[in-house]
């Protein structure tokens, strides 16, 4: 069981290693994103791709060696938890400091995670209704003023001149 705990303590280090890499890039792109920088954006989204990636792998052999750890303990697969599995380690005081303090780590990498995405994801929203709102003002542009033709209540049909952008007939 120690050789699996140290297997299990090594992948959960190289995931929030990771993690912290991810969230590094993820800043990063909060400047490009900002900057406006398309193609810098694209070459920092392939950056993350690879990093996430990376992750899933990690993710996958640190489940097999948390199932196998079920298998040795006893304990259902559902119920290996980091934290009941500091709790099922009672006699081994020293694993379960360090399985707190990596979930500790984990925790605070992921919050930070979490931040940073939000930011990036309201920054594209609004730069996404800016480019909306530009496509609009162009097109608008494109279109002729209303004309100054009331009914005989006094209001506005509405009508509004030739496509062409002006008037035509002057």
């Amino acid at each position: 069981m120690a050789s699996l705990m140290e297997e299990l303590i090594d992948l959960f280090e190289q995931e929030i290693d990771l993690y912290g890499k991810l969230v590094e890039v993820s800043t990063k792109k909060t400047a490009i994103i900002v900057r406006g920088d398309v193609k810098a954006l694209e070459q920092c989204t392939e950056e993350e791709q690879e990093i996430a990636t990376d992750v899933k792998n990690l993710d996958n052999r640190r489940v097999a060696k948390t199932l196998e750890m079920a298998k040795v303990i006893n304990k259902k697969p559902e119920e290996m938890t980091l934290l009941n599995l500091i709790g099922y380690l009672k006699g081994r005081p020293e694993d379960q400091e360090r399985l707190e303090d990596i979930r500790v780590r984990l925790r605070a990498v992921l919050d930070d995670m979490k931040v940073v995405n939000d930011r990036n994801a309201m920054l594209l929203k609004q730069a996404m209704d800016l480019v909306e709102f530009d496509l609009m003002l162009y097109k608008s542009m494109r279109q002729a003023p209303e004309t100054a033709n009331y009914d005989k209540r006094a209001y506005s049909t509405g009508t509004l001149l030739g496509s062409g952008g002006f008037d035509a007939k002057q």
